[in-house]
Formats: C-alpha cells, sequence, structure tokens
C-alpha cells in the first residue's frame, strides 16, 4: 500500500477533522509561485490537532512550512506529507511586555499586535513575509533586527521527548540559523520579549520601513526574498551588481533588476530556471571576486 493510503486510512480514522488536500500544488503556498503538486497536505487548526497529527505522522517524515517565504519547491512536486502551519496564528499576552504567539502567525499579524499594545522590539518584522516560525527556525532578520533579540523561549515538538521548551542558549541562534536547521524538532510557539513603547512611534518605524522596502526591493515580483547569504565582510548583492547581472534572465527566472541579490520569478519561472541562474551567479561571481555565494533559499 502506498505512503499515501495509508495515511488517508489513519488520518481517517484518528484525525476526521482535519483539513487534508490531495495533489495540492506546491506554487500555491511559495513566495516565488513555483512548486509542482505535493502528495499530500495538512492544515491543523489547534495545537492539539497539530501535535496529535505530527505523532501520526512521523513516520512518513513529513515537511513542515508557513507561509513557503523561504522555499524553493520542485517542478515535479513533493511525494511527502506537506503540514501547513498557516491555520495557527493564537496570540496572547504573557505579562505587561511579552507575547506568546503559535508558530503560523504571519510577522505582519504578530508585530500588529505587538503594536497594539504600545510593544516595541518588532518594527524590523513587520514587513518579512514569512510567520514566525519560519523566522525562528532561519533566526530571519532584517535592518538591523534578528529573531533572536526578541524569542526569549520556544515551545517544540520533538519525536521520541514530546513538547519540549527551549531557552536562549539551546535554541543557538546564529547568523540566519537556530537549533531547528538541522534539528527534528518541529516549532509549536515562541515567546517573544518586547519593551513599552509610544504607538505612534512604533508606526512611524514600520512605516519608514515599509517604504524603503518597497524603493529597494522588487515586491512587484513573486520571489523568496534575499537569495544568497551575506557573505563575510561583502554583500550579495553589490558583489553581483558588480559582474554585470543585473537583469539576467534564464528561462522565467531574472536577477532583479531593482535589487541585485533578490532572484524573482518574471513569468512562468520553474524550479529548473531558479537553480540554474542561481549556479551562473555564485560561478561569475565566484570567478570574478573570489567568493561564494551560499543560498539563503531553502531549497526541498
Amino acid at each position: 500500500m502506498p505512503w499515501y493510503e495509508a495515511f488517508d486510512r489513519e488520518i481517517g480514522r484518528q484525525l476526521p477533522q482535519l483539513e487534508v488536500r490531495r495533489e495540492e500544488p506546491m506554487a500555491r503556498h511559495t513566495t516565488f509561485r513555483i512548486g509542482g503538486p505535493a502528495r499530500r497536505m495538512a492544515f491543523p487548526k489547534t495545537e492539539e490537532e497539530w501535535t496529535a497529527l505530527l505523532a501520526l505522522a512521523a513516520q512518513w517524515d513529513p515537511l513542515v512550512i508557513g507561509k513557503g517565504s523561504n522555499l524553493l519547491a520542485p517542478d515535479g512536486g513533493l511525494d511527502r506529507l506537506v503540514i501547513s502551519t498557516v491555520r495557527l496564528e493564537a496570540v496572547e499576552p504573557q505579562g505587561e511586555t511579552a507575547l506568546r504567539a503559535a508558530a503560523g502567525i504571519s510577522l505582519a499579524r504578530l508585530a500588529a499586535a505587538a503594536l497594539r499594545r504600545g510593544l516595541a522590539g518588532l518594527a524590523f518584522a513587520h514587513g518579512i513575509p514569512g510567520t514566525l516560525g519560519g523566522a525562528v527556525f532561519m533566526n530571519a532578520g532584517a535592518y538591523g533586527g534578528e529573531m533572536r533579540q526578541v524569542v526569549r523561549s520556544v515551545r517544540a515538538w520533538y519525536p521520541q521527548r514530546g513538547i519540549v521548551t527551549l531557552g536562549p542558549e539551546e535554541l543557538a541562534f546564529d547568523y540566519r540559523r537556530s537549533v531547528f536547521s538541522d534539528g527534528e524538532g518541529v516549532i509549536l510557539s515562541a515567546l517573544v520579549q518586547l519593551e513599552p513603547g509610544d504607538p505612534a512611534a512604533i508606526r512611524a518605524e514600520m512605516e519608514e520601513l515599509a517604504a524603503r522596502r518597497r524603493s529597494r526591493q522588487p515586491l512587484e515580483y513573486p520571489s523568496a526574498g534575499s537569495t544568497f547569504k551575506r557573505p563575510e565582510g561583502h554583500f550579495a548583492g553589490v558583489l553581483i551588481e558588480q559582474c554585470g547581472l543585473k537583469g539576467y534572465r534564464v528561462g522565467g527566472a531574472q536577477v532583479s533588476e531593482k535589487h541585485a541579490g533578490f532572484v524573482v520569478n518574471a513569468g512562468g519561472a520553474t524550479c529548473g530556471d531558479v537553480l540554474r541562474l542561481m549556479e551562473h551567479v555564485q560561478k561569475t561571481v565566484l570567478a570574478a571576486a573570489g567568493v561564494w555565494l551560499e543560498p539563503e533559499v531553502r531549497v526541498l
């Protein structure tokens, strides 16, 4: 029996209310708008449903995603179970200056919730197009802010340990990395510690950063954000631009003409187009500057 038929049978028996889609296009669930169908995609709505699903599905090696803002999915699809966290958006105050939020909440909604309570510290995250879980996973950051500056603990689920709470040292935050980057833990929620602030000043900072993003980043095209990590002592976008690669195109994938650090889907791009373009950029920059660009985009 194929794994997905066994999965369907077990879900029908144990989690009959769970939303499950068959052959669901990954292009609908990544900001690149690229990717063939996932064999099964599940959308838990509560933490209880989610942890029950994780325990049941551990044998099938599920892939957990949020908004897919840092993912490149294969054209041929994924013969596996994908679990989407986007229905998991609960957020509640913890004392006067902290928020406990579920992994599926968007950073924009979390930052807005902090603003409503007059809490400062998340303005940098307001424009990052991902979820809290994804942001913790890769220690997302922008404009001088990073998740490690505000995340004080994370509740995570492990196949052999169940639900565990991890503190700052255990989270092992580093540049675009955390303990979850190479581990098996699944982020359930995070405690974000902020500080009192003036709502008008917080809103003004958000608006200023949003204006900077619109002016400097190709938000009008589907992309996965910064394509490459910042190499030590350099900026990836500057190196790529210095190599004359702005606007360089492979099929529907293009180095952005606005910001060379972004590869965008300029229309009908495939995963293969993006990978070939990334490889060309890497080889060109290495030959010209002696710097190998490491992808920031997670290639499935």
